[in-house]
């Protein structure tokens, strides 16, 4: 600080404020689920191209938006076989536009919706989800996981930054 003012460096200027608002992102660090096989090449954090897996079999695992518009999108590529596993009964915190894509792909066949399951591993060839009281292991290509993300919150308390989520 300098006097009243913030004094912030980077590598082309100094600047002062009043205030600095540190912007970074809703995803921080994605949240690992801490199931064995997570590690495998084959387990992404976010879809970046849909058709990249046309003909594959996956599993997305979240229930807030980026998880409902990962399995549309993948269910939407020819030959999929999509499955979207979530641990809730209902998908409250998407918007009603993803849960509506997600219900019309499961009507038609081409999305398996697995509410009130969970992943329990992960292998180079298939998952294992548990279902109520049952467990399948299923053959699997590709797992995608959107589970959210982890801040850097100690990192920014350690530097003397005070957090403040705003929703």
């Amino acid at each position: 600080t300098c006097g009243d003012l913030f004094e912030v460096t980077t590598s082309k200027a100094v600047y002062r404020a009043r205030t600095v608002l540190l912007s970074i992102g809703r995803r921080g660090t994605p949240r690992p689920l801490g199931v064995p096989g997570e590690d495998l090449d084959k387990v992404v954090y976010r879809l970046i191209d849909a058709e990249q897996y046309a003909g594959k079999r996956l599993v997305v695992v979240g229930g807030g938006d980026s998880a409902l518009e990962a399995a549309a999108s993948l269910a939407e590529q020819a030959g999929t076989q999509v499955i979207l596993s979530y641990r809730g009964s209902a998908f409250a915190r998407a918007r009603a536009k993803n849960r509506d894509r997600v219900a019309s792909l499961v009507a038609s066949g081409r999305l398996d919706l697995r509410l009130g399951s969970q992943l329990l591993a992960i292998t180079p060839d298939a998952v294992e989800l548990a279902h109520g009281d049952e467990r399948h292991r299923l053959a699997n290509d590709f797992v995608v996981i959107c589970a959210g993300g982890l801040l850097p919150t100690q990192f920014l308390q350690d530097t003397g930054i005070r957090v403040e989520a705003k929703f």
